[in-house]
């Protein structure tokens, strides 16, 4: 199957990174969100995004305008219906993308795959909630989705050969590297990445060393180009709690509980550089 055109469902940072890369791509775009003032930003996102790369000399200005063009912005889902694609990029939150995929699924046709962009919930669960289950997969990408070259392909256990060759070929097209992963919770890279996170605020909270010592220690000692507790403002500590939170209850080993601090900063609406303030002030 040939995907000439993606319906994203959310013009956040993630569905907004989703688009600008499909559209630089050549591969025609709608973003859907619930209002027009959401897709309005996240077009505008995108359009900061590509002038920023113009100013480097990265892309052309034909090149900006032409994928600019290819984004058509909407708060429709039956504007989905030429699509091939439809990803779901929404709040990581089980209901929400429940719904959402639902709503797909009620107006897409029945060859048409549908993907979660999801960083810890089960495909095979998101899978079982739609009328033709093998038409779905994981498509995880990182942040920020333009310059991040990896994508979680994630099969559920459903997951068609057909629709994993589809949606490894797009990736590829999009000039990602594609890595295939199995359905487990946090799938592999936020599996590691997500309790090493965790275990930095555990060595924050016992005051072993400082913020920036603890980045630098992780950045020079292991050759990371972000330290820890930085990466995690720049996620968000209330992502990095919710899917600690979700190992927690998914596999039921106490090695996953988040530690007290990260659950206190959160709390205390120190959610990293979306708030201004996380661990570090911004």
């Amino acid at each position: 199957m040939e995907i000439t055109t993606v319906g994203i469902i959310g013009a956040g940072t993630m569905g907004n990174g989703i688009a600008q890369a499909c559209a630089v791509a050549g591969i025609k775009v709608v973003m859907v969100d619930i209002s027009e003032a959401a897709v309005a930003k996240g077009i505008a996102t995108v359009a900061s995004s590509l002038e920023r790369l113009l100013k480097k000399e990265k892309i052309s200005a034909i090149d900006r305008d032409a994928a600019l063009a290819r984004i058509q912005g909407s708060t429709r889902y039956e504007d989905l219906k030429p699509a091939q694609l439809v990803v779901e990029a929404a709040t990581e939150n089980y209901e929400l993308k429940v719904k959402i995929v639902k709503q797909i699924d009620a107006i897409v046709g029945p060859d048409v795959i549908i993907a979660s962009n999801t960083s810890s919930i089960s495909i095979t669960k998101l899978a079982a909630v739609i009328s033709r289950s093998e038409r779905f997969i994981g498509m995880h990408f990182f942040n920020p989705v333009p310059m991040m070259a990896l994508v979680e392909i994630i099969r559920g256990l459903q997951t068609s050969d057909a629709t994993h060759d589809a949606v490894h070929a797009m990736a590829k097209a999009l000039g990602k590297t594609p890595i295939t992963v199995k359905n487990s919770p946090g799938f592999v890279v936020n599996r590691i990445l997500v309790p090493m996170i965790n275990e930095a605020f555990f060595v924050l909270a016992e005051g072993l060393a400082t913020p920036e010592d603890i980045d630098a220690g992780m950045k020079l000692g292991c050759n990371q180009p972000i330290g820890p507790l930085a990466l995690a403002d720049m996620v968000g500590l209330d992502v990095c709690l919710a899917v600690m939170e979700v190992y927690l209850s998914e596999f039921g080993d106490s090695k996953y509980r988040a530690c007290p601090l990260l659950k206190e900063m959160v709390a205390a609406g120190r959610l990293g550089r979306k708030t201004g303030q996380g661990v570090y002030k911004y």
